[in-house]
Parts: C-alpha cells; sequence; structure tokens
C-alpha cells in the first residue's frame, strides 16, 4: 500500500457498536471529554436534557434515551485527528449502523462486564467481518459486579471467531475494583473513588510498590492471571488486528471515566489511518480508491434532513476517500454527470457544526443540500467512480400510512419521499392504490417516523397494519419480461422513491409461487445504493 500524506496517516475514523445498555453512550461521551470536545464531565448523572450524550440530538432519542442516528463527532487527542461516527444500539435501526459501518476503517465493541456477548453485538459484529473492519474491544462497567474475565475471552474466542489479546488487565471487580494493569506499557493504573481519573504508574508487576498500593489477595489474583493470560493468548500483533483477525482487549468503567483514556491511547497507537474503499468502474482498472491518491473522492453513506429546526435543510454525510479537499471545491456527481461547487461543508461535533476549510481522506463532511444527493453517490473530481458495498434491505415490517386530515395527503407523499431518500425508511407508492406503504426493519422506527412527520413537516399521520408480508425489488435483463411481469401483476406492483418496480408479497407463498412462475425475473432482498 503507498505511504499515506502524514495528515491523512494521523486520522482515525471509528465507530462504537454495542448492544443497548452495553454503555456506548457513556463511552462516546467520555471520549469526546478526553478528545477536549466536550467539558462537561459527568453529564450522564445529571438531569434533564444534560443527561444525553451529544451524539444523541434528535428529539425522539432524548425522549426515548437511546440513539437513533447516527451522528459524527471529529476531536484531536494524542496528535491524531478522531472522526468517531455514532452507530444507533437499538437493533430496531441496523440498516442506518450498517450503512454507517461502510464509512469507518475500524470500530470499538462495548460489551457489558455481567452480561458478554449480546444478540445485537453479535449482529453489528458480522457486519464489521464483512468489511474485514478491525475491532478493539471495551469491558465496561467493571465497577459492578461481572463474569470473570476468562470467560468472557472465552466467549469472545468461540462466539466471533476472534483472538484476543488483552491489553490492560482488571484488578478486582465491582466494589473491589482497583484499576487496571497496562499490559503493553508494563504499568499499574489505579482508580481513586472520587477522583475519576487518578492514577498511579508503576513498573512491572515484581515492583514491590504493587504490593504497597493493592490488598494483598488482589496483587496474588494479579499476578497469576497476567501470567496465566500471557501464557493462553496470543501477544497484541498490529497486522492480525488490523487484518480484523484479533482484538486488543481493554478493561474499564466509562461512568466513572476509568480505561477511557488507555483505549483512546491504544486507537490513536494502533487503530488503522484511512483504508482502501472498495469501488467500480475505475478508469485505471482497479477495483478500490487509495487514500493516498491525489485527486478527492468519496462517497455519501447518510442523509439527514432538517438537522436543524430552522431550517429545513438536508445534510449529506459523505465519507472522503481520497485526496485533499479544499472549501469552494468544484466535484462531479457521476449519477447525474453535473458538477457541484462544495461552498459550505461542514465539520460536526454531534449537533454542532463549523465550517470546514479544508478536509482528507478519512474525514467526514456534511454536504447540505436540496436533494441532489443521494445515499451511495460518488463526489469526485471529475472519475465517473461508484464506491461499492452500500446496500438497501427491504424491509420486514410494512404499514400502510395515511395522514389524519386528508386535505394533506400530497404533503405526505413529498414528506415520505425526503424521509426515504434520507434512508430512514423504504416507502412504496402501489400502483392500483392510493396509499403510501412504508417499510422498515424494526418496529420502533414507525413510532419514530410518525414522530418526525408531525414535527418535521406538520403533517400528524397515522400507521395502519396491512396483509403484506414483504417486498423486493424485481429486476430482468430482459425489458419485455419484465413489462409482461408487471401487467400480470398489477395489483402487486408498487414503485419506490427511486421509481423503481417493486413486488410486494401477501405471505411466504405468495412469493415463492411467483418466483417459480417468473424464473427470468429477479426478486432482489438487498440492493446496491446508487448507480452511475
Amino acid at each position: 500500500m503507498p505511504e499515506l500524506p502524514p495528515e491523512i496517516a494521523r486520522r482515525r475514523t471509528f465507530a462504537i457498536i454495542a448492544h443497548p445498555d452495553a454503555g456506548k453512550t457513556t463511552l462516546t461521551e467520555k471520549l469526546l471529554l478526553f478528545g477536549g470536545a466536550i467539558q462537561m464531565a459527568g453529564a450522564v448523572k445529571a438531569r434533564g436534557d444534560a443527561r444525553r450524550a451529544r451524539s444523541d440530538w434528535m428529539k425522539v432519542e432524548r425522549e426515548r434515551g437511546i440513539s437513533v442516528t447516527a451522528s459524527v463527532m471529529s476531536f484531536e487527542y494524542d496528535g491524531r485527528a478522531f472522526n468517531l461516527l455514532d452507530t444507533p444500539g437499538h437493533e430496531d435501526f441496523s440498516e442506518d449502523t450498517y450503512r454507517t459501518l461502510t464509512a469507518v476503517d475500524s470500530a470499538v465493541m462495548v460489551l457489558d462486564a455481567a452480561k458478554g456477548i449480546e444478540t445485537q453485538t453479535r449482529k453489528l459484529f458480522e457486519v464489521c467481518r464483512l468489511r474485514d473492519v478491525p475491532i478493539a474491544t471495551f469491558i465496561n462497567k467493571m465497577d459492578r459486579e461481572g463474569r470473570d474475565p476468562f470467560d468472557l475471552i472465552s466467549e469472545v474466542e468461540n462466539q466471533l471467531q476472534l483472538d484476543v489479546a488483552p491489553a490492560t488487565w482488571p484488578i478486582g471487580m465491582g466494589r473491589e475494583f482497583k484499576g487496571v494493569y497496562d499490559l503493553i506499557h508494563d504499568r499499574l493504573i489505579l482508580i481513586e473513588r472520587g477522583h475519576s481519573d487518578a492514577g498511579i504508574a508503576v513498573k512491572g508487576l515484581d515492583d514491590p510498590q504493587l504490593d504497597a498500593l493493592l490488598p494483598a489477595h488482589l496483587v496474588t489474583k494479579l499476578r497469576e492471571e497476567v501470567e496465566m493470560a500471557r501464557g493462553l493468548m496470543k501477544p497484541l500483533d498490529l497486522k492480525s488486528y488490523r487484518e480484523g483477525h484479533l482484538t486488543p482487549l481493554f478493561f474499564g468503567s466509562a461512568v466513572n471515566n476509568f480505561g477511557v483514556r488507555e483505549l483512546l491511547h491504544g486507537l490513536a497507537e494502533m487503530a488503522p489511518p484511512p483504508r482502501p474503499q472498495p469501488a467500480a468502474g475505475r478508469a485505471n482498472g482497479t477495483d478500490e480508491v487509495e487514500p493516498s491518491e491525489n485527486k478527492v473522492s468519496g462517497f455519501v453513506f447518510k442523509i439527514q434532513a432538517n438537522m436543524d429546526p430552522k431550517h429545513r435543510d438536508r445534510i449529506a454525510f459523505f465519507r472522503l476517500a481520497s485526496g485533499h479537499f479544499k472549501r469552494g471545491m468544484k466535484l462531479t456527481h457521476p449519477r447525474t454527470q453535473k458538477q457541484m461547487a462544495i461552498h459550505n461543508p461542514l465539520l460536526f461535533l454531534a449537533a454542532d457544526r463549523e465550517l470546514a476549510e479544508e478536509a482528507w481522506a478519512g474525514d467526514i463532511l456534511g454536504i447540505p443540500n436540496h436533494g441532489s444527493l443521494r445515499i451511495g453517490d460518488a463526489l469526485t473530481e471529475g472519475e465517473a467512480i461508484r464506491f461499492t458495498g452500500i446496500p438497501s434491505f427491504a424491509p420486514e415490517l410494512l404499514q400502510r400510512v395515511r395522514p389524519d386530515d386528508p386535505m394533506k395527503a400530497k404533503h405526505l407523499g413529498r414528506a415520505l419521499e425526503q424521509l426515504a431518500e434520507e434512508g430512514a425508511a423504504r416507502v412504496f407508492k402501489p400502483r392500483m392504490d392510493s396509499n403510501w406503504i412504508v417499510g422498515v426493519v424494526g418496529a420502533l422506527q414507525f413510532d419514530v417516523l410518525a414522530d418526525r412527520i408531525r414535527t418535521e413537516y406538520d403533517i400528524p399521520v397515522h400507521f395502519e397494519a396491512t396483509t403484506l408480508h414483504t417486498a423486493r425489488w424485481v429486476e430482468t435483463e430482459n425489458p419485455l419480461e419484465l413489462k409482461r411481469f408487471i401487467d400480470n401483476n398489477g395489483s402487486a406492483i408498487a414503485d419506490d422513491h427511486d421509481g423503481a418496480p417493486v413486488f410486494m408479497a401477501r405471505n411466504a407463498w405468495h412469493l415463492n409461487h411467483t418466483q417459480e412462475q417468473w424464473p427470468l425475473v429477479k426478486f432482489l432482498a438487498t440492493k446496491e445504493q446508487s448507480a452511475t
């Protein structure tokens, strides 16, 4: 791989993945605190609005206490420029999370010390594995009673098929949690109650200071466990970690700020700089874009409407794949073959934003636009690149949506199309029915959509159950065959927000039977976003 320019080499773009309640929001806030991005320590213990970490800016998130949208936070620490992408932890928002993970170079997996690997953690891990995203693991809530560290390690190794290399080792647990031993730098870091970041470093496990600083039974246990860990587990190998085969393991308590600094140091030292991005249609015949390439290119992985309620804006979240971007640059939009001058690109600290005068490969920019950019779109300095691996998923839940006031039906249609372009839901217009059908991956999304349509578009709506089972995009290499299929199945055909035809199946039998009858038609459950 070509050597990276210094500014690109110091970028670290990562996401945090976790099951709900594992402590991801708290950890996000504490990482920002250490990075100097926020000054308010202990905000998670505060009341009211302050209780939510800065990444949870949407109204519905504050009400429910979960992250439902992926936002971006940029900060500097230890000579590195970090871009932290916050992913929705709730299982109902997996599609948004999946697309966010296409834009990162590494991830931090947060596990609750008492619960270990949970369902959503496993799902998100599988998404990372598909793209060989390197993962560091943070075992959180060590200040509470939890499971034996060796038990947790063996679960990660067996269930995720990952080698584990502890970077720190816990001293005690729950009320007896005294700190961690840093296995990389051979030092002891102690936690002192009431001083969330206080610590004393000592050299080596045999240092007699350990006996003076810790209770005798904990020193004995620490020496035994570290010796056992070093004997049983693989050493921390940078190459193996960056290839996605091994996870460095950190222990801590995010709510007490403890272990967070060590995790951040670990990311600064070990996490990969910007990686090549998969792409198609390149003039040079390769199937990826190297971050070291001189010309600017990148892709849109998320659209967010109405981040600022005062201005009905649409922000495209844009991952730079290569080059050195400068404000005011003119970039080509391959899908429409038009040029766009990027006058007001934004850098983010959650809901806060500032104009970006420049950015480098690995950075995430917000590009204000009025619907011209969609998820999966590329922007380049002229080359007709299509970035690959940014999918749409067929929804698993389908409901009809109606406005409470029938006079607002046309306005509702426009609102739904905007939300569909944003990737918040799939929206289908049946060809033989005047009502819109909305498809989502998880039931909670219906509540979020109803709330957003009411607050952002001033259209109170209600969702109704349908007899529909699932939706499939239909494609065929023969246009006449597609027309014949649509003519014969008119009552089950709808169009998505891009105008692509979709088959709406009443049940599993209906889908299977139709597939058997039309062998030349492809029924797609996933579809690549955008095309040049």
